[in-house]
């Protein structure tokens, strides 16, 4: 249960901190700024990690959890109370919010701005990188080191601050998924569970063949 409860809380922390800067950015003129933004989803993501990491392996994403379950560095019998641990987490945040920001209508929903293929390509390519990331700096239930964090928060930074305009930098089926049913805009959705899983799920084929031995 230590394992559910950090990842519900992690995720909750994640969705909260992060559609929250999007949503407060609106309500405020602009106040946060886009960089601003990407600083918050990079540095919570990095605080939950340090925080949660050694409970739970703080994956606070279902593609993460997915891509972890593929590469045999995670239990399968675990999959789904991870998923629903970090569900019930982002929809905790995104209900939260909703209550604190009734007259926001998308409660930091990601929404393309630029064409349907645009956002699948980059979230796909998002996620690749990040798994990736994710892949070479800890395991199915522990995180490796110290730098794991910083890592992780560094790359989801990276590609909220490049990309974020364009596609929403999601990189995470839960988060997402919470704002977007809270919200009523579920028509982009698909984007942001099929580009996902799909991106972290290739990652570990392509790290098996980087890290094999000759």
């Amino acid at each position: 249960m230590k394992k559910y409860v950090a990842e519900i809380l992690g995720t909750f922390a994640l969705v909260f901190c992060g559609t929250g800067a999007i949503i407060i950015n609106q309500q405020m003129n602009g106040i946060i700024t886009h960089v601003g933004i990407s600083l918050t989803f990079g540095l919570i993501v990095m605080a939950m990690i340090y925080t949660f990491g050694n409970i739970s392996g703080a994956h606070f994403n279902p593609a993460v959890t997915i891509a972890f379950t593929i590469a045999k560095k995670f239990q399968t019998n675990q999959i789904a109370p991870y998923i629903i641990s970090q569900l019930t987490g982002a929809f905790l945040a995104s209900f939260t919010l909703k209550f604190l920001f009734p007259e926001n209508e998308f409660l930091g929903t990601t929404l393309p701005s630029g064409s349907i293929l645009q956002a699948i390509i980059l979230e796909f390519i998002l996620t690749f990188f990040l798994m990736m990331v994710i892949l070479n700096v800890a395991t199915g239930s522990k995180e490796l080191g110290m730098f794991a964090g910083l890592a992780i928060g560094a790359t989801v930074l990276l590609a909220a601050m490049f990309a974020g305009p364009v596609c929403g930098a999601s990189m995470n089926p839960a988060r997402s998924i919470a704002p977007a049913v809270v919200s009523g805009h579920i028509e982009y959705l698909w984007i942001y569970i099929f580009a996902t899983i799909s991106g972290a799920a290739l990652a570990v084929p392509t790290w098996k063949f980087l890290n094999q031995k000759d």
